[in-house]
């Protein structure tokens, strides 16, 4: 595709993705500068489409970007007024009280939101500002110059035919083209991807580390929803097969979040993230509170799990990294938004600097200086063992553990662990099928449970079939010729949309299917297939799910 003649419009900053992250740059940079040219390109049909959080929100990051949010109407509403912690076994739950835990772990004065509905409301503040938005444009290609620096993005190339060839019916898209690129891309963007392995960015820092989180919607009875409730749960039904935990939040309207999050460093290839999920849901205490109630959508995502150790080298020539790009989450915290937040404006006040000073095209070594050293380095450095202590350790050695850490930390600076290494990425965790027990699951039962393919319908994901596949595997033996064998090819658990099938029919060689249609675009695959064998690149724009309220 790179050879074919397009047409190209230059701006003073380019930014991929309209998540926290990219929608912080824009404003800041129009607030700096009005006279900027900023476009900003996101693959979801609309802002918010692909935008899937827990999430309680720390408005740390919203207070600085716009103080008087409140007064323009920031869809922040729901003040979190109670935090419950319970340690989960089959049939009971106990309280973890909230007095050990540090200061940093408390959610008074955070809000229980839609981050899919704050990104449309920050739109709508950057277009007031004069950015250029553009959603349902995916950005497929990166436009390199003659030194090998970053000068801009493909974006909106619709209509190749199945093999990926050039049709009648083909637009081959724009160059937009940016003395900066800013890839706002969220956890493992293809774009993102790329710079980290053509300019070896990962170097010197760990691998980064992830989980899968599935979150639905629930409308509940009105008298046992309590409004501005957090509850996060730990131990059943993982226990000591994976690491993570869940979450319930009681938004407005009689709804409330339910997710699940597992770590993808789990070693049982015969896990099922998303059966683990449903699982959950019988557990008495939340078949308590969903009785009655009714499910009203459906999705996942990956989550950067790594940490302060784990951010890579975030600025290339040309190209700065944005938010969960780098891997900004508080792990303990369950949130990233805030330093998302703060990453963009970071990154904003960086290249306004730089083109002030009629620079372009070169590092913002001043953008990475600050998130390594400012709020964002401050906030993940005193958490940064927690995780990896999870790893090595499990659950309750960990609490104990991490806890002690986080209060050294906090008080001392310092850390009694020094910075603990994450060691493997998540595909070389996977363990030999042969070394573990099947799980045997419990079928859903379409009332608290549901089977994945009616679950991804309330994703309203869509993608038009005659394009090429978005998800390519390197080398399609694989998944039966080495997947199958050893690792009884996870594929067909790890994903949480029933994306990959292993079909066995009498006398005949078992056949691998992607059903790229399904995707919700979580990237799981990319990330956990042990013979890193699956790319995860972008569909045509506008395509995957479109979540109404995540």
């Amino acid at each position: 595709m790179s050879d074919i003649e397009r047409e190209s419009m230059e701006y003073d900053v380019v930014i991929v993705g309209g998540g926290p992250a990219g929608l912080s740059a824009a404003i800041r940079l129009k607030q700096l500068d009005p006279n900027l040219q900023v476009v900003l390109l996101e693959k979801g049909s609309e802002i918010g489409a692909h935008i899937l959080s827990g999430a309680v929100l720390d408005p740390i990051g919203l207070n600085k970007l716009i103080p008087d949010w409140k007064e323009k109407g920031a869809p922040l509403t729901v003040p979190v007024k109670e935090d419950n912690f319970y340690m989960l076994g089959e049939a009971g739950s106990i309280r973890v009280p909230n007095f050990p835990m540090p200061p940093l772990m408390n959610n008074h004065g955070n809000y229980i939101v839609s981050m899919g509905n704050v990104c449309r409301w920050m739109a709508e503040q950057a277009e007031e500002l004069g950015v250029e938005i553009f959603p349902g444009m995916a950005c497929s290609e990166l436009v390199y110059g003659e030194n090998g620096e970053v000068r801009g993005v493909v974006a909106g190339v619709f209509g190749l035919e199945e093999d990926g060839s050039i049709g009648p019916n083909t637009e081959p898209g724009m160059e937009l083209l940016g003395k900066y690129v800013f890839l706002g891309e969220g956890v493992r963007g293809s774009l993102s991807k790329e710079v980290i392995a053509k300019y070896d960015l990962q170097a010197g820092y760990d691998p980064q580390k992830f989980g899968v989180g599935m979150k639905e919607i629930w409308e509940i009875d009105p008298k046992k929803h309590k409004e501005g409730t957090v509850t996060h749960t730990m131990g059943w039904p993982l226990n000591s097969n994976a690491g993570g935990g869940s979450f319930i939040y009681h938004l407005d309207n009689n709804q409330v979040y339910v997710g699940f999050v597992v770590h993808l460093n789990y070693a049982n290839p015969h896990l099922y993230p998303y059966m683990e999920f449903q699982r959950f849901k019988h557990h008495p205490m939340v078949a308590e509170l969903l009785k009655g109630g009714k499910r009203v959508a459906y999705g996942a995502r990956a989550i950067s799990e790594g940490g302060y150790q784990s951010m890579c080298k975030m600025v290339a020539p040309g190209v700065a990294l944005l938010g969960c790009s780098v891997g900004m989450v508080n792990v303990p915290r369950i949130k990233g938004n805030h330093n998302a937040m703060l990453s963009g404006m970071a990154a904003a006040e960086a290249a306004f600097a730089a083109i002030k000073d009629g620079r372009e095209s070169d590092e913002l070594s001043d953008y990475e200086a600050e998130v390594r050293e400012g709020e964002i380095g401050q906030d993940l450095k005193k958490v940064r063992n927690v995780k990896p202590l999870w790893s090595k350790y499990g659950l309750v050695a960990s609490l104990a553990l991490g806890g002690m850490d986080m209060w050294t930390n906090t008080l001392l600076g310092l850390s009694l662990f020094g910075t603990i290494s994450h060691g493997k990425n998540d595909a070389q965790s996977t363990g030999s099928a042969m070394a573990y027990e099947p799980i045997d699951y419990p079928k859903p039962d379409g009332v608290l449970s549901f089977d994945r393919l009616t679950n991804v319908s309330f994703s309203f994901t869509n993608h038009e079939e005659s394009q090429p596949a978005h998800l390519k595997l390197n080398d399609p033996n694989i998944p039966i010729v080495v997947n199958l064998r050893q690792f009884d090819e996870p594929a067909q658990r790890y994903c949480p949309a029933g994306v990959y099938e292993v079909v066995k029919e009498e006398g005949k060689e078992p056949r691998f299917v992607v059903n790229f249609q399904n995707c919700v675009h979580c990237k799981t695959c990319d990330i956990k297939d042990p013979s890193q064998n699956i790319t995860w690149t972008v569909p045509q724009g506008g395509e995957g799910p479109n979540y109404p309220n995540m």
